[in-house]
Order: structure tokens, then C-alpha cells, then sequence
């Protein structure tokens, strides 16, 4: 399937149609439990993960950034089960990352049991030993050093890979959507985990934020989603994206 585009339909539709190990990376954050009111809109999981699995190519991964519901109490605790799903179709559960927000939409009042929530999950599942290009931009203390030990042949670097807690300011991007994720979340995960010219895929669109990330970072996206009124919005978002690049 020809690639830079947004389908408009059931993800599962565009999944069944690709061919197995043809994406290189997929990117998304699903509608999870009842944190999202998406229009009605609801989507089989175990289908759409099973094709997932299918789809992408060895040393590929799927970055799943998904969050809990609180029913009667307790956390639902589907963001794990669905990881743990991942894995029963032959994944490995690569790496469990925080997105931290700068801050929350609903806040911990005084007399609250339970403190802000304040991040998701961002599950990166990979199918055999990843490619990656770790971001490399958190500073040493000690840069220009030796460790007294003497074992160090070089001096210390001036910065090393960043952790996997990754804080970022939450926005809508100028996107009536009720839940998007902010680009350059979306930039660093793509610049970790795919090379210029890759195909990465995001089966719920949405605002369209994986299309616009993959387009700043030499990359092509490909991916579908149910709403129409989304789909018109990001084909307005992507349009502006390319006359910046050609200008």
C-alpha cells in the first residue's frame, strides 16, 4: 500500500490489507477504557494487536502509549493486560516508559485518597532485538572526566542516553481532539526507534500528530482513522506540515 496517507475507516480494514513485516514502526495511542469519549467509536483490541504483531518487520517496534482508568476504586489495570497480550503473540515487552505531563487535568483536591495522576504508559514492544538510536542529551556530572578506577580509556561524555522517563508540556497542537499527544513526544520516540525513510504507522490517528512527527524526521507515515470530522482536520494539519518543509 502506497504510503503518506490517512484512510478513513477501521484501522483493522488497512491492517488486514498490508502485507506481514511490511512497517517499520508503529506509533499510537489507543482509546483506552472510558478516558476518551471518541464519538462513540470503540475498537476490538486482541484483533487490532494481532495484526499489529503481523505487520510490522523484525528489530520493529510498537510504541503503546496508553493510561488506566478508576472503576469502583480500583485502577482497571488494562494498560498491563494489554502489554502482557503483546508479549503472547511472540513480542518482547522492550521497555516500560513514563510520559510525565507538566500537569493534570484533574488535580488532587485536599481531602483526596489517591494522588495527581500525572503520567501514561508508553510500552515500547518489539519484535526480536529493536534498532535503536538512543537520544543522547542528558548531561554528565562528571563530562571530560576518567573514573578513578582507570579503566576508562576515553573521558566521560558530555551527555549520555536520557532516561526513560520522558516530561513533556501537553497541548492540543491547534486540533479540537480530546486527547492528543504532543509532537515532540512523538518526534524523539520515531527518531529512537526508525530511520530516515521508514514507514511508521498509527492505526488511531486522531489529531494526526504521527504523520506530522514522521514527516519532520525524513520518515513516511501511514494510517487510518474512524472519524471523518478528524480526518478532514488532519489533512488541513498535514497540508500545513509540507508547505512549511518545501518553504
Amino acid at each position: 500500500m502506497e504510503s503518506n496517507q490517512v484512510l478513513h475507516g477501521d484501522c483493522l480494514d488497512l491492517l488486514r490489507s498490508l502485507e506481514p513485516e511490511s512497517i517499520d514502526m508503529v506509533l499510537t495511542s489507543p482509546p483506552y477504557d472510558n478516558l476518551r469519549d471518541y464519538e462513540g467509536f470503540t475498537f476490538l483490541f486482541e484483533e487490532i494487536a494481532t495484526e499489529l504483531a503481523r505487520v510490522i518487520k523484525q528489530h520493529a517496534v510498537i510504541v503503546w502509549v496508553v493510561g488506566d482508568s478508576v472503576v469502583k476504586g480500583s485502577e482497571t489495570g488494562t494498560s498491563f493486560r494489554q502489554a502482557l497480550f503483546f508479549q503472547s503473540l511472540g513480542l518482547n515487552i522492550h521497555d516500560t516508559m513514563l510520559f510525565e505531563k507538566n500537569s493534570s487535568t484533574f488535580p488532587a483536591r485536599r481531602g483526596s485518597n489517591r494522588y495527581t495522576q500525572i503520567f501514561e504508559y508508553m510500552f515500547v514492544l518489539s519484535k526480536g532485538s529493536p534498532c535503536a538510536e538512543l537520544l543522547c542529551d542528558k548531561p554528565n556530572k562528571w563530562a571530560g572526566h576518567k573514573d578513578f578506577s582507570g579503566k576508562l580509556k576515553n573521558p566521560v561524555p558530555e551527555f549520555s542516553p536520557r532516561t526513560n522517563i520522558w516530561k513533556y508540556t501537553t497541548s492540543f497542537n491547534g486540533v479540537d481532539h480530546p486527547a492528543p499527544f504532543p509532537e515532540q513526544l512523538a518526534v524523539d520516540h520515531i527518531l529512537s526507534w526508525s530511520k530516515v525513510g521508514d514507514v511508521v504507522l498509527d492505526p488511531f490517528m486522531g489529531s494526526g500528530t504521527t504523520a506530522v512527527a514522521a514527516l519532520r524526521t525524513g520518515r513516511r507515515y501511514l494510517g487510518a482513522e474512524v472519524s471523518a470530522k478528524y480526518c478532514e482536520a488532519i489533512e488541513e494539519r498535514i497540508s500545513k506540515v509540507k508547505e512549511s518543509c518545501n518553504g
